[in-house]
């Protein structure tokens, strides 16, 4: 699909550039109000860096991925799409 990931890049903590497969590239961006449960494990920078891409999809170790067509339309419209 064109909402797919083709590349991460860790920027920061909790800072992502992603490229998805027809071209666009964006921000992802995590605010610390955000990671409540199941992304609090991404408090820990360690962690966080981890990301990888899984059936096109930015995820972690432990089966946590992110919606990458909700991803897409964010970025399309922001370029970045802020977590809070």
């Amino acid at each position: 699909m064109y909402w797919d990931i083709t590349n991460i890049e860790l920027l920061e903590h909790l800072k992502l550039k992603v490229t998805f497969f027809d071209g666009l590239t964006g921000i992802v961006q995590f605010e610390p109000s955000h990671l409540t449960g199941v992304f609090a494990s991404l408090k820990d920078p360690a962690f966080f860096g981890k990301a990888h891409i899984d059936s096109g999809a930015v995820a972690w170790p432990g089966g946590l991925d992110l919606a990458p067509d909700a991803m897409h339309q964010e970025i399309k419209n922001h370029g970045i799409w802020i977590l809070r």
